[in-house]
């Protein structure tokens, strides 16, 4: 059976907030947390940007969970940095969390001042910088010159039980490319089943067979469905704008004024509204039909505490 896990949203939520959840959802009986990693929001409105390498060390210490975290090396994280953050982790604590490798956006990414490359460039960067950490977290020095520098790196602390490090991927195209060299998958649920399907049949049918596949699920939970209808219409109408723009705005003053075009309708098109943890959790029941690993839920409103509750109250 798969994991069910709670998606810790560091773009709307404090991260003393977000730990709090962690442990009610820990408490609440989900499987995992999984955490995003931003340096600004998508919305002034979601209003945070915590930094995810330091709260996730916390949440791990104060729970007893696996974790997953996003994370895209190569422009904002150097790849020495990041294999750097990996092994402390890992070593601290062993087997608990594990890594989805992606080639980020330019909302995050572009604080460096550097030009955001085109999408063929930017997957030839997170396999160069996959490539080192790999190399890396193996105890080898690493000398590198390409899409990114590295010139006698070399960690001394390394883990006795190396992570996984999966592909954060959300076109088909991408996630038969992750087959080739990551150690897994992590996809997101669309809300025609098939479209999902196919998605996770690319990445097994490229060599993707026998690894780990997560699948993220994005909704809004409230057991009124105008409560949940306006929750998700504040925090996340500007999260539904076509992938490509999604990954190359720049400011969130950008995103604000794209998510104003967004009408209610399309918000509901986009994003699922449940009014009961029975009615999402046959939903969920679909996707453990694709036979994959996790399934990370993501209620995009802020009613965050009773949606815990009420899915601890389903599954007591």
């Amino acid at each position: 059976m798969p994991l069910i896990c709670y998606h810790a949203s560091h773009e709307q939520f404090a991260p003393s907030e977000l730990l709090a959840l962690a442990l009610a959802a820990e408490d609440a009986g989900f499987g995992g947390i999984h955490s995003s990693d931003h340096f600004h929001p998508w919305s002034a409105r979601q209003g945070q940007s915590g930094f995810s390498l330091s709260w996730i060390a916390a949440a791990l210490q104060a729970t007893t969970l696996p974790f997953s975290m996003v994370c895209a090396p190569g422009q904002r994280y150097h790849p020495a940095i990041v294999a750097q953050a990996i092994c402390t982790l890992c070593e601290m604590f062993p087997g608990r969390i594990n890594f989805e490798l992606g080639s980020g956006e330019a909302i995050n990414e572009k604080i460096t001042g550097e030009d955001w490359p085109a999408k063929e460039d930017r997957n030839a960067r997170l396999m160069e910088c996959v490539q080192i950490i790999r190399r890396l977290m193996r105890g080898e020095e690493v000398n590198h010159i390409g899409h990114v520098k590295v010139q006698h790196a070399k960690l001394y602390t390394l883990p006795k039980h190396k992570p996984e490090l999966l592909c954060a991927a959300v076109s088909k195209e991408t996630c038969a490319w992750a087959a080739v060299w990551a150690d897994g998958l992590l996809t997101t649920a669309e809300n025609n089943e098939e479209e999902t399907a196919a998605k996770i049949m690319a990445f097994r049918s490229a060599g993707g067979y026998g690894k780990p596949v997560y699948v993220q699920y994005a909704f809004s939970y409230s057991t009124s469905k105008e409560a949940a209808i306006n929750g998700a219409y504040d925090q996340w109408r500007s999260n539904i704008l076509p992938r490509e723009k999604l990954a190359t705005l720049t400011t969130v003053e950008e995103f604000d004024r794209l998510g104003e075009q967004t009408s209610i309708d399309e918000l509901t098109s986009a994003i699922p509204i449940y009014t009961s943890i029975k009615e999402l959790m046959g939903k969920i029941d679909q996707i453990k039909e694709l036979e994959v690993d996790r399934i990370i839920l993501h209620n995009v409103n802020r009613m965050q505490k009773k949606f815990i509750e009420d899915f601890k109250r389903f599954n007591v």
